[in-house]
């Protein structure tokens, strides 16, 4: 069952919509683009770069990029470069922030230009290309900054690495990952205890097909297919050991997407799987036809204003999984591996990201901090009786042993691949198998072309 990325309100990849998928949709674009910037930079995997030294005093102009920030948040930024600055007086931080949409193509852009930023925001599979082409600096190679590897947790740090690059490649900054809302009431009209929720694959394909028989086919469990970080949460191995070879098509695969055929032609899954929207599957559990959905705190205040009878009967759980490791999302600050200013990069990317100032931008919005000890305070682990406070501590405690499951070479255009797959598969135009095997083909063969 596929979980978003719930973090504010509709836009739950980042503060303000920066994780948003759709937005991530053109990322495949950074590949070409890349090419022309390895040329231009002399550049290669694993590259030192030509930047400054990074063990000599911070010093000098630096621009340090956000990711749609800018618009809620320009109070914080501009105290936090402030505070800086003055620890710093040597650094001045031209802050630039760029919209949601487009991202990737900027990244790419600047890249193939030589004026990418000396500090970025940027998720794994966006800093996979630009460390590829030796344009992000390795943090575990450089002692300047593998010097703070201990101050974030194990899963944050982990979650940076790049396969076939030896290395973490940004400092973790905010984690991510989101409840799951349950409709109490229709586990209990088919006879399913409302207090105990599915917490494996296998428990939930049987509540959902009770689900689908009690109803005759009308309530669903749930309005999606499974995606890639299904099959991870379901044990699929999905990658080979050096991540070049695609591998969820494997008998553990075959199983999870047969699962979902069988109840995709029960009623269970629900014919708008095959096309249905976060938005369309939000709406339809807020019309109790749908009787799960991940979600966030905005979303409970709706059901409350608009749902009651919902709202009263609505239960929080984590997604279900087979591993004991939810999925995370996590974004992080990269340093631009050219940066004429490379310590004064290093000492702002690492500011940003310290303990208290990640703990200080997360008391500001939905959002969980990645250093070690945060996730233990009393505001991530108190329940103040409000609905921001429930998601928030049911969320803080799924992020404890997290991983994230999509792996970081896997662009868009991939998972448009795989989602492909699985509608023809549900439609009995392909079997399970032969649609799995069809999507690690075309991926693997978009992955040697990368």
């Amino acid at each position: 069952m596929r979980l978003p990325l719930p973090l504010c309100h509709e836009n739950p990849r980042g503060p303000s919509g920066t994780f948003r998928r759709t937005t991530r949709g053109k990322a495949v674009a950074v590949v070409p683009l890349l090419a022309t910037a390895l040329v231009l930079t002399g550049c290669g995997s694993g590259g030192n770069g030509s930047g400054s030294s990074a063990n000599g005093k911070p010093e000098g102009t630096i621009t340090f990029q956000t990711w749609n920030l800018r618009t809620n948040y320009k109070d914080y930024f501009d105290g936090l470069i402030a505070d800086f600055e003055k620890q710093y007086p040597d650094v001045h931080v031209k802050w630039v922030d760029q919209p949601a949409d487009n991202y990737a193509e900027k990244l790419s852009a600047d890249a193939a230009a030589g004026t990418l930023p000396d500090v970025v925001n940027v998720s794994p599979d966006l800093s996979y290309p630009l460390a590829k082409a030796g344009l992000l600096l390795n943090l575990d190679k450089e002692p300047a900054a593998a010097k703070y590897k201990a101050e974030y947790t194990p899963q944050a740090w982990q979650g940076d690495q790049l396969p076939g690059l030896g290395g973490s490649y940004s400092f973790p900054w905010y984690l991510n990952t989101g409840p799951l809302f349950y409709n109490k009431a229709l586990f209990r009209q088919a006879g399913l205890n409302p207090d105990d929720p599915p917490k494996t694959y296998d428990q939930l394909f049987a509540d959902a097909d009770a689900m689908a028989r009690h109803s005759h086919g009308t309530i669903a469990a749930f309005a999606q297919s499974p995606s890639i970080e299904d099959f991870g949460r379901y044990g699929v191995r999905l990658m080979n050991s050096d991540e070049t070879a695609f591998t969820y098509n494997s008998a553990k695969g075959v199983q999870l997407l047969t699962a979902y055929k069988t109840l995709y032609d029960e009623g269970g899954l629900g014919s708008q799987a095959l096309s249905t929207t976060p938005d369309a599957a939000g709406q339809a559990f807020l019309q109790q036809k749908v009787a799960m959905n991940p979600g966030s705190a905005h979303d409970l205040d709706n059901f409350k204003v608009n749902a009651p009878d919902l709202y009263k009967n609505i239960g929080i759980t984590d997604a279900p999984d087979n591993t004991g490791h939810p999925n995370m999302y996590l974004m992080g600050l990269a340093v631009n591996n050219t940066s004429k200013h490379k310590a004064a990069a290093i000492a702002f990317a690492h500011f940003v990201t310290d303990k208290p100032n990640q703990e200080s931008f997360a008391h500001k919005v939905a959002i969980f901090p990645s250093t070690v000890g945060s996730l233990d305070e009393p505001y991530w682990t108190k329940d103040d009786g409000t609905s921001e406070g429930a998601v928030r501590v049911a969320s803080a405690e799924a992020l404890k042993g997290a991983v994230n499951y999509t792996p970081v070479v896997m662009t868009d255009q991939m998972k448009i691949v795989l989602q492909n797959e699985v509608a023809k598969a549900l439609q009995g135009k392909e079997s399970p198998k032969q649609a799995l095997d069809n999507a690690v083909a075309q991926s693997d063969r978009l992955l040697r072309q990368s």
